[in-house]
């Protein structure tokens, strides 16, 4: 959840497959209309582009898209059907719980240590991180990544806004992932983000002498019910505990990490220091 996800998952979970299938259906239909790409977009209010990327699978429609497209085809519903599977495609099996949780989340916290998290970056940023797996991601798994990460940060325009708050490494934010260009990008998006009034972003320095964070990345989720989640991922190994026995030490850890940082405005600050080095 922080920022990556397994590489070995997309061709084995079978999202590849179902995603080819449903753009086939959407074609199949389209042509029983009679239309062109174009002519189906325009009905729906979107590009030709976007038509024939889902035609092809190269993007995951969002559940309007789905909507739109049923009711413009007439498909009767046979499209619509397989609107929650289409959501759920566009992560990796071993993600799709937590990215639901984490849509409905009232309350989101982050520590990250190696990478920006996933709900900062941008596009560029995103990009040039799954294109550093090994082995290679194919060019359709990494679009299909990068489309997903963006999707998550749509927590930002929710209403109600749920609380999100991050701990960054320093390092991180001085790794010139992808090149200056896009770290230069990735920070001016941290600022902004920064500056919205449900969220907090901290920066851990690289000089701290005391860190509560070396067990590596977490990720903490409260939902409407209250029930709290934890999230770790670390290699090829991710996992969702739910049992108050494994989250709350992991509650309290958190806690430490951000008091061991420094403040919300102090970070900020430092953001923009390292922004005007770049």
């Amino acid at each position: 959840m922080a920022g990556a996800g397994r590489p070995d998952q997309p061709e084995g979970d079978g999202s590849g497959a179902f995603l080819r299938c449903f753009g086939r259906q959407v074609k199949i239909f389209r042509e029983r209309a009679g239309w062109t790409q174009g002519q189906l977009g325009a009905r729906m209010g979107y590009g030709e582009d976007m038509v024939s990327a889902v035609e092809q699978a190269r993007r995951i429609p969002k559940p309007e898209f789905v909507d739109r497209a049923d009711e413009a085809l007439g498909a009767g519903g046979v499209l619509s059907a397989m609107k929650e599977e289409v959501a759920r495609a566009r992560y990796p099996a071993f993600f799709r719980d937590a990215a639901r949780l984490e849509e409905e989340a009232v309350e989101v916290h982050v520590y990250a240590n190696h990478v920006v998290p996933g709900l900062l970056q941008t596009e560029e940023y995103a990009r040039a991180v799954f294109a550093m797996w090994r082995p290679r991601l194919d060019e359709e798994t990494l679009e299909r990544r990068v489309a997903a990460r963006l999707a998550r940060q749509d927590v930002f325009t929710r209403r109600p806004a749920p609380l999100v708050s991050f701990v960054v490494e320093e390092v991180v934010l001085q790794r010139p992932i992808g090149g200056p260009a896009v770290l230069r990008g990735q920070l001016e998006k941290i600022l902004q983000v920064g500056r919205e009034r449900n969220v907090e972003i901290q920066v851990m320095p690289t000089g701290r002498e005391e860190h509560a964070g070396l067990g590596g990345p977490l990720t903490l989720i409260e939902t409407k019910t209250q029930q709290r989640i934890a999230y770790v991922e670390v290699q090829e190994d991710s996992r969702l505990l739910t049992e108050r026995a494994s989250v709350r030490p992991l509650e309290a850890r958190y806690g430490i990490i951000r008091a061991q940082a420094l403040t919300p405005w102090e970070s900020l600050a430092l953001i923009e220091e390292l922004l005007g080095a770049v």
